[in-house]
């Protein structure tokens, strides 16, 4: 029985020792790997640092204006006008700031192509979006930019051609 016993516990400590040298293998091959991966970090860390001190170099006012000045037959760039920047409310809406067609809008229209595909959106959309409509916007002139969501006087839309028309706010 001591025989059997002391090959059991032999047997036992052969695998643990097996299990240890694996776990050992393993952790040595996860610390090479994060050495690894350290390393790449500070190769690209020390690339970005050099990019940006490049960026620096090429983007100094002294380098370009030369630059401008060297190139100004070729390019004929000139000085951008204050006129010609957009103003924030001259920008298009968002997707989700597009008004959702009125329901009662559609039935009022009749049968017309426009108020059935009103009818038809507003169907799909369920009950509740006919509670949360907003008035559909109209374009307004260059001098006359309304704030987006504003409703003109005269309710909105002229005509159900105008009324599909949404402002985009481009420059002309």
């Amino acid at each position: 029985m001591l025989k059997t016993f002391d090959l059991v516990l032999i047997g036992v400590m052969t695998a643990t020792a097996a299990v240890t040298y694996t776990i050992k293998h393993r952790a040595e091959l996860k610390l090479e790997e994060v050495h690894r991966l350290e390393a790449e970090i500070k190769l690209e860390e020390d690339t970005i640092d050099l990019l940006k001190a490049d960026w620096a170099l090429q983007s100094q006012p002294n380098r370009l204006e030369r630059l401008v000045n060297a190139y100004s037959d070729e390019l004929q760039l000139q000085p951008t006008d204050s006129t010609a920047l957009v103003h924030a409310k001259e920008l298009p809406m968002l997707k989700s700031e597009v008004p959702v067609p009125d329901v009662t809008e559609a039935k009022a229209g009749g049968a017309t192509a426009t108020g059935a595909k009103g009818a038809t959106v507003a169907s799909a959309k369920g009950a509740t979006a006919a509670s949360k409509a907003q008035p559909v916007p109209t374009p307004a002139s260059r001098g006359a930019v309304e704030p987006h969501g504003a409703v003109a006087p005269d309710g909105g839309a002229e005509d159900d051609a105008d009324a599909d028309e949404i402002e985009t706010g481009s420059v002309e």
